[in-house]
Parts: structure tokens; C-alpha cells; sequence
């Protein structure tokens, strides 16, 4: 089961952040939408995939969040560092 996410006009909040920390104790799959109010162009939703999986990284050595960019749609999943 995968949990979802919406990102609007505050854009990449620490409250997400952490929303997304807790929902990957219990789910290994989160899908996050990029509304238009946040800007809907493909390399900023990139950039905020990439800055989203180096957070959830942080002080973690045990996690890895890979993630793959569907149009303006940001599928991560929890898996184990290498």
C-alpha cells in the first residue's frame, strides 16, 4: 500500500519533511503531486525529488530513497543502503 502527498504554494516545508519521515515507518511506498501553485515545470520537480531524498537521508545509515519523477509526480520508495 502506498501513501500520497500533495505539495502546493509553501512549496518543500520542513512539516513535509517530517510527514514523509513518519509515513515511511509504516508504508514503503509514497507517491507526492506537485500542484501547479508550486511551479509545474519538470526540472524543478526534479530538484525537489532530489532534495527530498538527501533530507529523509540524513542521520540515517540504514535507508536509501530512491525515487522516479512521472510528470509532475514523485514516486519514492524506502530501501536499504548499499
Amino acid at each position: 500500500m502506498e501513501i500520497k502527498f500533495q505539495i502546493g504554494k509553501s512549496g518543500l516545508t520542513e512539516g513535509i519533511i517530517e510527514s514523509l519521515r513518519l509515513a515511511f515507518k509504516n508504508h514503503k511506498q509514497v507517491r507526492i503531486s506537485v500542484l501547479k501553485s508550486a511551479g509545474r515545470d519538470k526540472p524543478k520537480v526534479i530538484e525537489m525529488a532530489e532534495e527530498i531524498s538527501s533530507k529523509l537521508k540524513e542521520g540515517q545509515k540504514e535507508h536509501a530513497y530512491p525515487y522516479r519523477v512521472i510528470g509532475f509526480t514523485i514516486a519514492m520508495r524506502r530501501g536499504k543502503s548499499t
